[in-house]
């Protein structure tokens, strides 16, 4: 059984930074790649940032590159979001994924989601 927690967020101010960190046991995976998704009140949930199991390669929804960096922990099966500059429009609750079809945009290919961290940004 493979178990995806997520950590981090909370309440922060426009323009400033948060980080938020995704933890997966249960299952040997420094081999998958990981993934950031969210989803605002009323919307559907969207991507916002992936990387590979090496962590060489990343990928960013639009609406973040520039101000949001995923890194890999040291431990592999860690992955950290950094959110700086953050917005109102930020403002959702953020899901952990874990797949294993390269740092994809796409929900379908994710098999394991965490439960989600809230994130609220104040104007």
């Amino acid at each position: 059984q493979v178990q995806v927690v997520e950590s981090g967020g909370g309440l922060v101010q426009a323009g400033g930074s948060t980080r938020l960190s995704c933890a997966v046991s249960g299952r040997t995976i420094s081999m998958y790649d990981m993934g950031w998704f969210r989803q605002a009140p009323g919307k559907e949930r969207e991507f916002v940032a992936a990387i590979s199991w090496s962590g060489l390669s990343q990928r960013y929804a639009d609406s973040v590159k520039g101000r949001f960096t995923i890194s890999r922990g040291n431990a592999k099966n860690t992955m950290n979001l950094r959110m700086n500059s953050v917005k109102p429009e930020d403002t959702a609750a953020y899901y952990c994924a874990v797949g294993s079809a390269g740092p994809s945009g796409r929900e379908r290919e994710y098999d394991y989601w965490g439960q989600g961290t809230q994130v609220t940004v104040s104007s």
